[in-house]
């Protein structure tokens, strides 16, 4: 992956790329929602910060559900097909301590990234989703991988490879449906 262009993804953004591309962000109880399109070689990422956008506040990136939608809008313009988009999801953390973890904002996050997705019948490839660790991923928008460890711990997992296979699939989808 260390040829290609590299971009770092701030929270409450998104990127969509034609051209092959490493996007790396880190995360905690935000949630990225990697999409890919394995024919057109495209990909979306995605860092929100908080589920849904309540209709008071500035209608940003940082609501999960207007930004799925958003880099769902923008692949769609580029070129992609619902039916040929693939997702990994990543993140959701319950990294907060004292009264704000009363709000289970990481369980929230990943709650309404599995609802779009699903909304949508993209399905998830793979997921590393909830725990009590932040996570680093890197996004290759050309193939789709993704590489992610966990930050801030000594039992760092290095390398970590989400392929898009029938056997991470399988073991995910599993998991995926015991987190609703």
């Amino acid at each position: 992956m260390t040829s290609l262009s590299k971009h770092l993804l701030y929270p409450s953004d998104i990127y969509v790329s034609r051209t092959p591309c490493v996007v790396s962000t880190i995360l905690g109880s935000c949630v990225s929602v990697c999409l890919h399109d394995p024919f057109l070689k495209y990909g979306a990422i995605n860092h929100y910060i908080l589920p849904q956008w309540n209709g008071q506040d500035l209608m940003t990136m940082k609501y999960g559900n207007m930004a799925i939608i958003r880099i769902l809008e923008e692949l769609l313009k580029a070129g992609c097909k619902y039916e040929n988009l693939t997702a990994k999801v990543f993140g959701g953390a319950e990294v907060l301590t004292g009264l704000s973890s009363s709000f289970h904002i990481g369980k929230r996050n990943i709650d309404i990234a599995l609802e779009i997705l699903n909304e949508f019948r993209i399905p998830v490839l793979f997921s590393d989703v909830g725990g009590n660790k932040g996570r680093k991923i890197i996004f290759n928008t050309q193939t789709g991988e993704v590489e992610y460890e966990f930050i801030g711990h000594r039992e760092n997992i290095l390398n970590n490879k989400a392929k898009d296979n029938e056997e991470h699939a399988g073991k995910y989808f599993k998991r995926i449906g015991s987190l609703r």
